[in-house]
């Protein structure tokens, strides 16, 4: 393609080690494939200020910034403006400064946006630009529903949020030519929210890392107790896996305990809370943190549970651990928008007791956990490599391609 494409992300898109950098790394590195990418990103913490030679492997030019302010002053910001606290966590005059700078200096064609928080970075464009938003997951559902299941301040906060976010990205969808969700199922609840077609608003599934994610690679032993091992993976700090271990943890685990007493359950992942952590101090129950590599502890599960209450669009922790040739049992929430089918690929179970009852179903046949390990590696095959799933993302950002 002529021209090059400016790329803004909430978080540094290096190392693909959690659910939303794992999404844009792939994204940027297929666009880096047809065009020069000008990023422009936050940074968390230390480390990922320090990622900038990363970054630069793949960018043309980058804009880094520490990400400084809290969700108290976020809060307050948003109610003063009548915003979105989101979008006010997300905001930097700096980062303003930059982007509007390299529109005037850089032969820009396309500006993508990944996550809503970004999109009230793009300004008004010029002639002949294009913005395609991807916004993911829909993410003001997710705040109206928790909303809905609360109650007090925080469900007020959660339901002023849902609405002032969903108005933001119905206003940012109407503005851009394209607009993505992470599966055809989010894709299809915004344009019935917000009465845009399938012209305008289209769903870019996630892949998976299958050279990565691959049960024959060698790795170390990562534990050495007795007893079946369950394990859930993910970002310990985010409340839908908060309250996914916690259920599990309380209402699942003595179910498999009275079957199989030396049943462990290991939470695997960075950032635990508090409410995770008090969780070690039940039988049975491993809380790691953050892990080097997250693969041996998928690799040595008998059961990797994804039980998932609240969940949007597609979960990378089922597609890894499917990779990994590893029986899945999912929450409805959990399994939504991958295509696969249950008692094939892997179960899916309502509630704690149905969870439970899975569990103990694979644990008790381990030749059927063992084909049905191998028959969820060989649909990620089938489905879902990233150079499959992205491959369209540069004609479809540039105009090339009319959505399907």
């Amino acid at each position: 393609m002529s021209g090059d494409i400016l790329f803004l992300c909430h978080r540094v898109p290096f190392p693909p080690d959690r659910g939303d950098k794992i999404r844009s790394c792939h994204m940027l590195k297929r666009l880096a494939q047809v065009a020069p990418v000008h990023v422009g990103c936050f940074a968390d913490d230390d480390r990922d200020m320090g990622l900038a030679a990363d970054l630069a492997q793949v960018a043309a030019s980058q804009c880094v910034l520490r990400r400084d302010r809290s969700k108290l002053v976020a809060g307050l910001t948003g109610l003063a403006k009548r915003q979105s606290m989101l979008v006010s966590l997300f905001d930097h005059p700096d980062l303003h400064q930059w982007v509007r700078q390299t529109l005037a200096d850089r032969p820009i064609r396309a500006v993508f946006a990944y996550s809503a928080q970004m999109a009230h970075f793009v300004p008004p464009l010029a002639p002949g630009v294009r913005f395609m938003m991807d916004f993911v997951d829909f993410d003001s559902a997710k705040y109206a529903a928790y909303g809905r299941q609360g109650s007090g301040p925080m469900a007020w906060v959660n339901r002023r949020e849902g609405r002032l976010l969903f108005d933001f990205e119905r206003r940012v969808a109407a503005c851009a030519d394209l607009s993505s969700f992470v599966s055809e199922a989010e894709a299809a609840l915004f344009r019935d929210a917000t009465g845009l077609g399938p012209d305008r608003v289209i769903a870019i599934e996630n892949g998976v890392a299958l050279d990565y994610f691959d049960p024959a690679t060698a790795l170390d032993p990562v534990d050495s107790g007795q007893g079946p091992l369950l394990v859930f993976t993910g970002q310990m700090d985010y409340r839908p896996n908060v309250e996914a271990v916690d259920s599990f943890a309380l209402d699942v685990l003595p179910r498999v305990q009275a079957v199989h007493p030396t049943a462990r359950f290991a939470i695997v992942g960075r950032n635990p809370s508090p409410q995770v952590e008090a969780l070690s101090h039940l039988p049975g129950v491993i809380v790691t943190g953050g892990v080097p590599d997250v693969r041996g502890w998928l690799a040595a599960a008998d059961v990797v549970v994804a039980p998932l209450r609240i969940a949007r669009g597609i979960q990378n922790k089922v597609l890894e651990a499917m990779a990994m040739a590893r029986p899945v049992v999912a929450s409805p929430q959990a399994a939504e928008g991958i295509d696969a089918t249950h008692g094939d690929h892997l179960l899916v179970a309502t509630d704690p007791a149905g969870e439970a009852q899975a569990v103990l179903d694979l644990l008790a046949d381990p030749a059927r956990a063992q084909a049905m390990g191998r028959a969820a590696r060989a649909r990620m095959e089938q489905r879902y490599r990233w150079s499959a799933t992205l491959a369209d993302l540069p004609a479809l950002l540039c105009g090339d391609m009319q959505p399907a």
